[in-house]
């Protein structure tokens, strides 16, 4: 089977997560956007645990609400301010996990993400010990990444790099961008939505596609690990130009520099604050290759805009949080399932005969790659445009029934 599935996301008990974020919230959202499966996120805060137990129980490893299926996962701060992604087989391996690194963090319950001590080399030898999955968090981001402050996987997670077997891209970069590094050839990529908040243009604005044999941990754990025939197939994310780190840039004034003017001016900007380096120029330096070289195993890649902001667009609004944005998301969605569907998977006649000319002729633009993004940098994200009138092909697509949609992987 095929299922979406979204691995990282933070609770309500996280800091600067909406109060939305609890678990029954999730479990009717996940679905009106396609996806099957949410990793909980937070699982060593004890509130957090309490109300994932409210789920029903599928697995030790895997729960259900309202449809959706959730499995354990934490992010955590280790040292050097470097995040790190863990999922857990059970509650057990929460509790081993969580009991033995208490004495190296003073936040294990005041916040879902906490902050330990430790090393990337211990808390890979410590999920090896309790049999859960490690790799990097939003693995290029010039704040809390770890190719922000260490060169390679080995410098991070010294011995047990070879357990790392996922790195997840982050918001800001892409298969095309990763796979210009040789190390993480052999790793399965991750395309999560980190979100903190249940809101359409956050939850499941990236998310990865996985041939499993039931929406579950140990199938999605194989999934990651390639093995008996499970895999990703796809990773979908937003263009790595919309992340608010892409490029190079101030992060006070966010005046973006080609990585060669920013070497020239030592990093410091005109303003006199400090230029950031972008996800791209990090990439860049320490890239083998000069083009992306994908491994064998490695899925496609299909840059997906939320529905939301796209439709903020169309209609001339300033952002997807308005009740004209809401009023047309929940028209398109009502009516074909979920927001997957309508942005990748609907032909586009049926969609005019749900919606205006205007959100219609923007789903196109999206689908023919003609939306234009201006890209973000120092913390501020990229800006999309949409193509003028007459910029779009007025050739339908394919009736569905002979169409190839982007998601039969």
């Amino acid at each position: 089977m095929i299922i979406n599935a979204d691995l990282h996301i933070h609770s309500r008990f996280s800091g600067a997560t909406s109060e939305k974020m609890n678990i029954k919230t999730i479990s009717l959202e996940a679905p009106r956007k396609g996806v099957d499966v949410v990793a909980s996120g937070d699982c060593l805060h004890s509130g957090w645990l309490k109300e994932i137990k409210q789920c029903k129980v599928v697995d030790e490893g895997t729960f259900e609400l309202n449809g959706t299926r959730f499995i354990l996962s934490v992010e955590v701060e280790a040292v050097k301010r470097v995040h790190h992604l863990l999922y857990f087989p059970s509650f057990s391996a929460v509790e081993d996990f969580k009991e033995r690194i208490k004495p190296y963090s003073r936040n294990l319950e005041t916040d879902g993400r906490p902050n330990v001590d430790m090393s990337g080399e211990e808390l890979a030898e410590l999920a090896r010990d309790v049999d859960a999955l490690i790799g990097p968090a939003h693995a290029f981001t010039p704040w809390t990444a770890m190719y922000a402050y260490y060169d390679s996987l080995d410098e991070c997670y010294g011995d047990l790099a070879g357990y790392v077997s996922f790195v997840e891209l982050g918001l800001s970069a892409d298969s095309d961008l990763a796979d210009r590094i040789r190390e993480l050839h052999r790793l399965t990529f991750l395309t999560n939505s980190d979100c903190h908040s249940p809101h359409p243009v956050r939850l499941a604005r990236e998310f990865n596609r996985f041939q499993v044999k039931d929406a579950t941990f140990m199938e999605i754990k194989k999934a990651i690990l390639r093995v008996s025939g499970n895999k990703p197939v796809l990773n979908v994310g937003i263009p790595p130009e919309e992340g608010k780190y892409h490029e190079s840039a101030c992060s006070s004034c966010h005046m973006h520099y080609t990585l060669e003017e920013a070497i020239r001016r030592h990093w410091k900007c005109q303003c006199g604050k400090r230029i950031k380096k972008g996800v791209k120029d990090n990439i860049l330096e320490k890239s083998d290759f000069s083009k992306p070289l994908h491994p064998s195993h490695r899925p496609p890649y299909v840059h997906l805009i939320p529905l939301a902001e796209i439709i903020t667009k169309a209609v001339g609004q300033h952002n997807p949080f308005t009740q004209t944005v809401t009023k047309h998301w929940n028209e398109l969605v009502d009516a074909f399932g979920s927001e997957i569907n309508v942005l990748l998977d609907v032909n586009i006649e049926e969609i005019s005969k749900v919606t205006v000319p205007a959100i219609t002729e923007a789903i196109q633009a999206f689908r023919e790659k003609k939306v234009i993004i201006h890209p973000g940098g120092g913390g501020e994200y990229g800006t999309i445009e949409l193509p003028k009138t007459g910029e779009i092909t007025s050739i339908p697509l394919k009736p569905k029934d002979t169409q190839t949609s982007l998601l039969d992987y």
